[in-house]
């Protein structure tokens, strides 16, 4: 072969090559197998449970669906793997990935843990959320937590909740003296100091506790949920509001080690995940108390209250005693937690009394419709 004739039979073939890649390169590619991820969450709430057990699934759902089926979550209610009240001890041991319930459950692992949850007389859901998301609870939570080897995030929020049931009518002080109730956190121990006798039970034990006898009186969250246990067939007394869970968080817990092995795309659809069903569980709440409420009052002879000035005063002593004391620990933790929640409470609530409740009040007085 001439090399003139070679020269131009390399540059045709180099030419037909450079073809084929670009062609090459413009098909699609085969998928490459992603590793199906299986997690277990453990739930203190009763299956189905309204608004928070149905948030739980609803979070569940929400994560395997944004990671299109790579991190599963299989969820169990309380009792099913594990007894309610042992969903963190699941996680912390390694029986479960995921953990979902409130985070003053576990004031006995650590005090500063209440104060994630609801604080007597303190902060409002919206004040809670902005004193975590943006003026450091995060990072102090996130404190606490690294002793046991996990992660917490806000995971839905039910709002001021309902003060509780009672057998008795409430007059006063004295009338809560004995008083055998069911209530978690710093607000037990607001209970407490005003006489009642107080003990902490997973959802699904207090109506039998109630029939029982074994208790006097429960509060819980408020009517969507307080419908669904039944307590109106044993108690008719119903208190409004609560001054000891002004704005209750429920959380996420996760294994640390297992969190932070994932992707950095699946962490971020559970934390997204958890954020978007903080806001959809506080909705939920929102739009069926109402309704609840109602059937409550209309088709079950509920009479609904309000607190005596002199329980509502008396609490908000004990609340202030309460935290006092936290800030006064002898552990670091528990001492720096409830410093950040007071000093954020003073800021945040300038806003709350001067927007938000001036406007609610004004609301109140003078639209008629």
């Amino acid at each position: 072969m001439k090399r003139r004739d070679f020269i131009k039979s390399a540059g045709a073939a180099g030419a037909a090559g450079a073809a084929t890649v670009a062609a090459a390169a413009t098909l699609p590619r085969p998928a490459v197998a992603q590793e199906r991820i299986e997690w277990r969450m453990v739930t203190t709430w009763p299956k189905n449970f309204p608004g928070l057990g149905v948030g739980a699934q609803r979070l569940a759902d929400r994560i395997t669906a944004m990671s299109d089926g790579r991190l599963v979550i299989r969820v169990y209610a309380g009792g099913e793997l594990v007894p309610a009240l042992q969903s963190l001890d699941a996680v912390i041991e390694g029986a479960a990935e995921m953990s979902h319930g409130a985070a003053y459950y576990w004031q006995g692992k650590s005090r500063g843990l209440s104060f994630f949850t609801g604080v007597p007389y303190g902060m409002t859901s919206r004040e809670l959320s902005a004193w975590v998301r943006y003026h450091g609870g995060q990072e102090i939570w996130d404190e606490i937590y690294d002793q046991f080897g996990v992660q917490g995030f806000l995971s839905g929020d039910t709002g001021t909740q309902a003060g509780g049931w009672f057998k008795k009518e409430l007059t006063g002080v004295d009338d809560i003296r004995g008083l055998k109730f069911r209530t978690p956190g710093l607000g037990g121990q607001v209970w407490e100091r005003l006489g009642a006798t107080v003990v902490n039970l997973a959802a699904g034990d207090i109506f039998q506790a109630l029939q029982s006898g074994a208790l006097d009186a429960a509060e819980f969250v408020g009517p969507y949920n307080d419908l669904a246990l039944g307590f109106y067939q044993v108690a008719k007394n119903y208190y409004f509001p609560s001054f000891i869970e002004p704005g209750l968080a429920t959380e996420l817990v996760v294994s640390k080690a297992k969190f932070q092995a994932l992707p950095k795309d699946l962490q971020a659809i559970i934390q997204v995940a958890c954020q978007a069903e903080y806001d959809q569980v506080a909705s939920d709440f929102y739009a069926n108390d109402p309704v609840a409420l109602r059937t409550l009052v209309n088709q079950h002879g509920v009479i609904v209250h309000r607190f005596p000035d002199e329980i509502l005063e008396a609490g908000a002593e004990a609340a202030v005693s309460i935290i006092s004391e936290h800030r006064d620990s002898r552990d670091a933790l528990t001492r720096k937690t409830a410093e950040s929640f007071v000093a954020a409470l003073k800021l945040l609530r300038e806003r709350t009394d001067t927007v938000d409740h001036a406007f609610v009040e004004a609301r109140r007085r003078h639209l008629n419709i």
